[in-house]
């Protein structure tokens, strides 16, 4: 899923989509209290040695009210259920506040400043892991319970927010706008969402974030929806409103390619399934059980940790 997280990376490379992710999807009080014009992304020198290789994490900071105290936001993508992402997150917080330390950066008290993680989840399951880490801690009584890690993190799961009733698909939010593409029901859907996003990004300076966003449904989008023959002509586009264009002129044929591969699609769920069955039920390795299915090694680890979980 490197695509994925790369262009993710890309698109919250810019504020507007931090501004948006923080307006539209954390609702509490103190959002209110930023100074969203401050927001920057944090200098790569932040990055310690243990984090230098990651591409999908990404820090922002921003200034809280009157005063020069920062709120660094860390937001780690993700398309896979990481049953050990509460450890994943404890870990990057400390690391964070470690490079912190080394540069003093204090708040006026002396103090670190507050960190928010934020989990951005695309993935078609449900998020089933814990989002505290002190939910995988085994409880002892008897006072050791007190020495117990807390780490939070946020979850935004997309398809969960996209699917509930009350999410208000109209929001002039282009963090919303990306969850629906990513989740869209419908063609027309995905365009009339498409079409409200070229109308705002060209309503204001914003052709860096115009690009990132070409990139993406060129990149990642088109190439999980598209017919292959349309990718080449879509990689030639270089700007938004024509990618849009092409997508409007092409996607009525998309229906009915996706009828003649519904049978390869049923055909491979049907391997999945029999692979869900055999990591059940017997003791084959995931080796013996991808051989057997002829389905990716790492998509029957991924089914194995799942089920696990």
């Amino acid at each position: 899923m490197a695509g994925h997280d790369n262009s993710y990376k890309l698109l919250f490379s810019h504020q507007r989509m931090v501004r948006d992710l923080l307006t539209g999807f954390v609702h509490e009080k103190w959002v209110e209290e930023l100074d969203l014009d401050s927001l920057e992304k944090a200098s790569g020198s932040y990055v310690t040695d243990e984090l230098r290789d990651r591409e999908s994490d990404i820090v922002w900071r921003v200034r809280w009210g009157d005063t020069w105290l920062y709120v660094y936001l860390l937001i780690e993508f993700q398309s896979r259920v990481d049953r050990f992402m509460p450890v994943r997150i404890m870990s990057y917080v400390g690391l964070l506040y470690q490079d912190l330390i080394r540069q003093k950066a204090f708040t006026p008290s002396g103090k670190l400043p507050p960190v928010l993680p934020i989990v951005l989840y695309n993935g078609e399951r449900r998020w089933n892991a814990a989002q505290d880490v002190a939910e995988m801690v085994e409880n002892v009584s008897g006072g050791l319970e007190k020495y117990c890690p807390t780490v939070r993190y946020l979850l935004l799961d997309e398809k969960a927010i996209v699917n509930d009733p009350d999410w208000p698909e109209e929001t002039r939010n282009v963090v919303a706008a990306l969850f629906n593409l990513e989740h869209y029901r419908g063609v027309d859907e995905a365009l009339n969402v498409l079409g409200r996003l070229v109308e705002w990004l060209y309503s204001e300076p914003q052709e860096e974030l115009r690009n990132a966003f070409t990139s993406w449904l060129k990149q990642v989008w088109a190439k999980r929806q598209a017919p292959k023959e349309h990718w080449q002509e879509l990689n030639r586009l270089e700007d938004l409103r024509e990618v849009y264009t092409m997508l409007q002129e092409r996607t009525g044929q998309w229906p009915k390619r996706w009828k003649q591969e519904g049978r390869e699609e049923g055909r491979e769920e049907a391997l999945r399934s029999t692979a869900r069955n055999l990591i059940q039920t017997t003791d084959l390795s995931d080796r013996a059980i991808a051989d057997a299915t002829g389905l990716p090694l790492d998509d029957v680890k991924a089914m194995r940790d799942e089920l696990q979980h």
